[in-house]
């Protein structure tokens, strides 16, 4: 990678670091208010725009597209990209379970507990294929990613030729607009796998994102793969409900012009240590924020005040867990591979994942 390209990645590290924001203030403001609701009446200038925020895991999905797929064209073999992901996500991942675990039996909210038998399960992101409900809300994300990580790799070290990959990608695409188009209608045996295993409602997002890396890296991208960009970018126009079809549509088009040089801007010391502490932040900061939240009401503070109070403990939260576990395992894997590789490996720690800095 040439330096000339460094500060463009830089700014898709800030719009990471924006995503991950847009998403705890949507969970913080109008979704809290939702299901607890907040005590006191919020101005909907406020709310209103931050319902969108939930949609900031759809940009991480866009992300994670291109960079996953950059990865996985600088790595050898299928068991260190394995190695590489599972270094960079789950020592973080655990720890969080961990902390999210103890907060939610300390401070609540009650309807947000689990057993510590379904926390241990989380901790194989396993546990929503068998039924069991997810330690944070936000974890959900977190099965889709890993998901697509498998099958990525699957086609990408199994297939090896590009030509063959696009083919498969383009099944996917078309797999994923059926799938919504008769969502209600698919048949029992089907179901599971449309919906879960191959998740039709976020893939287009990750092969727009593998598409707009292919167009980066050679400067151009041939008729057809623009054709196909075009089919997965506008599959979020039947996926999602107007307006927020449009709001995706639109994180698309911020995505373009983050990579092509255009929001350099975005690329400021605030923004890029919020896209470096984005992965940590995601772990920890939906549950623990509505406990946080409930805890403040109960003392009598208004949301003025509670609010801030939970931005900032989560913030506080992900320094601990970024600076703590998910940067020294990190280090630690990157010292390992340079031992093995007697020359210094690529960035495999890099990803973009939900929240991931």
């Amino acid at each position: 990678m040439t330096t000339d390209h460094q500060p463009r990645l830089q700014t898709l590290d800030a719009l990471r670091g924006v995503a991950a924001l847009g998403v705890v203030l949507f969970h913080y403001l109008p979704y809290y208010g939702h299901l607890y609701g907040h005590g006191a009446p919020l101005p909907e200038p406020l709310t209103g725009p931050l319902e969108f925020g939930r949609y900031g895991v759809h940009l991480f999905f866009i992300l994670s597209g291109f960079v996953i797929f950059m990865t996985l064209e600088r790595t050898r073999t299928a068991g260190w990209f394995a190695m590489a992901r599972a270094s960079r996500l789950l020592p973080a991942l655990w720890a969080g379970i961990f902390m999210t675990y103890l907060c939610v039996q300390a401070l609540g909210p009650e309807n947000r507990a689990v057993t510590l038998p379904q926390a241990l399960l989380n901790l194989t992101l396993l546990h929503e294929y068998l039924g069991q409900p997810h330690v944070d809300g936000a974890y959900w994300s977190l099965v889709v990613e890993v998901t697509f990580y498998v099958w990525i790799a699957a086609l990408f070290f199994g297939m090896r030729q590009w030509s063959r990959i696009r083919l498969a990608l383009a099944v996917w695409l078309a797999v994923s607009y059926t799938g919504v188009i008769f969502w209600k209608h698919l048949p029992g045996p089907l179901e599971f796998l449309v919906k879960d295993l191959l998740f039709v409602k976020y893939a287009p997002l990750f092969i727009a994102g593998i598409l707009v890396y292919r167009w980066y890296r050679g400067g151009t991208l041939p008729p057809a793969e623009r054709i196909l960009l075009a089919f997965a970018m506008g599959h979020a126009l039947l996926a999602y409900k107007a307006p927020f079809n449009l709001f995706v549509l639109a994180c698309h088009g911020l995505f373009l012009l983050a990579v092509f040089g255009y929001l350099g801007f975005l690329a400021n010391r605030p923004l890029l240590w919020l896209g470096r502490l984005s992965y940590s932040l995601y772990l920890i900061h939906q549950n623990i924020g509505y406990g946080v939240l409930g805890l403040a009401y109960r003392q009598g503070l208004p949301p003025e005040a509670a609010v801030p109070l939970a931005v900032t403990t989560a913030l506080a939260l992900a320094c601990l867990l970024h600076y703590g576990i998910e940067r020294p395992c990190l280090e630690r894997f990157r010292r390992y591979r340079e031992r093995q590789d007697q020359r210094p490996g690529p960035d495999l720690g890099q990803a973009a994942c939900p929240g991931e800095g």
